[in-house]
């Protein structure tokens, strides 16, 4: 698994990218981010560093400079227009697993093996799956903890995948806790 997180433009491009290489992905959603997304992005290169692959366009080039001026040691993913390419449409979705995969091996991802620290019954046993609360909760935990926004399963992979310690996870959990008080 790739340590860094790798950071693409949108849904298509997280598509792609789990289809050539096993890593955390995070969108921006276009140019429209805001300053939530580069606090988590800030967390995350801390943590375990960033890796920048936006499409080869105008707007792509524009997202990269924004968040690498933003956000630092940010390691940066190029592909070529021609790969990127599908009729007149240029994004990291259109390429290739292959052609995806050489672009993140020039930017020299570190890649780790990870552990397994957090399973499914840890969270329900905690109420952050199978309540009606438990998604306020996750995200809650996962802005204390600098990890992003996601659903249940991605919450899990990030917590695991981040390196998140048992005492960092129970630290944030009293945290909301004392914050419902």
């Amino acid at each position: 698994m790739i340590k860094e997180v790798i950071v693409v433009e949108g849904r298509d491009d997280i598509i792609a990218v789990k289809a050539a290489v096993d890593a955390e992905i995070i969108a921006t959603n276009g140019y429209a981010y805001g300053n939530k997304l580069i606090a988590t992005l800030n967390e995350i290169s801390k943590r375990q560093g960033i890796i920048i692959l936006t499409d080869p366009d105008f707007m792509g080039e524009k997202i990269r400079k924004d968040i690498s001026s933003k956000v630092k040691n940010c390691k940066h993913a190029f592909l070529p227009q021609g790969k990127a390419l599908k009729k007149d449409d240029i994004g990291i979705e259109n390429a290739t697993p292959e052609d995806i995969r050489i672009a993140l091996d020039k930017a020299r991802p570190t890649k780790i093996e990870v552990v397994e620290t957090f399973k499914k019954s840890d969270l329900l046993s905690l109420g952050l799956i199978g309540d009606k609360s438990s998604n306020e909760k996750r995200q809650k935990i996962a802005d204390i903890l600098g990890i992003g926004p996601g659903n249940a399963k991605q919450f899990i992979n990030r917590l695991n995948s981040f390196g998140i310690s048992y005492e960092e996870f129970e630290k944030a959990l009293k945290r909301i806790d004392n914050d419902k008080e």
